[in-house]
């Protein structure tokens, strides 16, 4: 069991081993990533169902620092790990990465207000087979296919996708790494991502994610 803060964005689904670059304005969610960095609290980026309470509207930027703004429902999975503060503005604001480490499934609530923690379990994958396991670098190699295929029009993609091909990093990948990692290189709707990130093997990650790419 963890302790889990959740900063919710509606549309927006995270992946282990990426790194994902927030910026933070808004009072509530800088007093809990001050808490994070000062307790090592990782911080769920999740994927929400729906909104709770509205946002305030306005547009001035002083009001909408000093205010609370809309609260939101998280998806029952979703990805958390450690920030990293990289600047802190004159105003308060802060920009940093926050480096996803692992799923959790959403547990019972710690806290509500000013901002949300949760009691959260891992979500962990299911062992794999023998045969998925070689089934999944077999994927992998037709992934990588199909996105040099999909890229090959653009001249800037397909040089910026072969130099992460061709990078020591991905060439070691296994499986189940590159099944969360691809999604740093592509992107699908949320609602498909969230059906990816509650699966529990990497051969379903990686089956699903090639037969979406074949739509293509």
């Amino acid at each position: 069991m963890a302790k889990i803060c959740i900063f919710p964005i509606p549309g927006c689904v995270t992946f282990p081993g990426t790194v994902f670059p927030l910026h933070v304005f808004e009072p509530r969610y800088r007093e809990m990533i001050h808490h994070c960095l000062d307790t090592d609290t990782p911080v769920a980026i999740c994927h929400t169902r729906k909104e709770i309470s509205p946002a305030k509207p306005t547009t001035d930027l002083k009001q909408a620092l000093s205010s609370n703004q809309a609260t939101y429902q998280p998806y029952g999975v979703f990805s958390a790990g450690r920030c990293e503060l990289l600047e802190t503005l004159s105003d308060g604001r802060l920009y940093l990465h926050v480096h996803i480490e692992q799923r959790y499934t959403l547990g019972k609530a710690v806290q509500m207000l000013p901002y949300q923690v949760y009691d959260c379990q891992p979500f962990l994958d299911r062992t794999p087979t023998p045969e998925e396991t070689v089934n999944n670098l077999l994927l992998k190699e037709k992934i990588l296919h199909r996105l040099k295929a999909i890229a090959h029009a653009d001249p800037q993609s397909r040089e910026a996708l072969q130099k992460v091909m061709e990078s020591e990093d991905w060439q070691k990948m296994g499986g189940s790494d590159f099944s969360y990692r691809i999604f740093s290189l592509i992107q699908f709707a949320p609602e498909l991502l969230q059906q990816v990130l509650e699966m529990d093997s990497a051969h379903q990650r990686l089956s699903k994610t090639l037969e979406w790419l074949n739509l293509n």
